[in-house]
């Protein structure tokens, strides 16, 4: 089942997963029809193509555009300014790694490097098996266990370079993290 608001994970099902991108650009150009005379719902709209299409590239962007009458400079200027909305695939899992003051301090950027290292990509990348999806934060509300990362909506306290490969290797050979 996809998900279409908020940070949780989406489920490609671009062509590239096995369905086609012509059927998915034409069901998302009718729903973006269906909301042309509802002024405001551009955000409502784009959240529901990224659980269609699993991402907003920019044949999605422009099938929106199209759908709802407006040009396409409006829509890519939303997409682009939240950050929720994503033109690249996205990983099953998002990893998000607290860089705020006290993540920082204990440790959070050698937490990043690592995760680089492990996961082979750079932050805001995607991995290549499609698992994770590599972001930095501000903060994540867990100062006092920093450094802290969150694995899609689960936090990780007092994280080590060191745990990581145990704490990834949990994703890999479960399917599912069990809280």
């Amino acid at each position: 089942m996809t998900e279409i608001a908020g940070n949780d994970p989406v489920r490609c099902k671009c062509a590239c997963c096995g369905t086609d991108e012509k059927a998915l650009l034409k069901q998302i150009r009718t729903i973006a029809e269906s909301y042309r005379e509802r002024e405001g719902s551009l955000i409502q709209v784009l959240h529901m193509a990224q659980g269609i299409y699993g991402y907003l590239p920019l044949e999605v962007q422009r099938a929106v555009a199209d759908g709802l009458g407006i040009p396409l400079s409006e829509v890519s200027g939303v997409v682009s300014f939240y950050s929720f909305f994503s033109t690249q695939p996205r990983g099953k899992h998002t990893i998000r790694v607290c860089l705020g003051t006290a993540c920082y301090v204990r440790g959070g950027k050698q937490i990043v490097e690592r995760l680089c290292e492990l996961l082979h990509v750079n932050v805001g990348d995607t991995t290549a098996d499609r698992m994770f999806t590599f972001e930095v934060a501000r903060c994540i509300g867990a100062c006092g266990l920093a450094p802290a990362m969150a694995i899609d909506n689960r936090v990780y306290k007092q994280v080590n370079p060191d745990r990581l490969e145990h704490i990834l290797a949990r994703y890999y050979q479960e399917g599912e993290e069990r809280p």
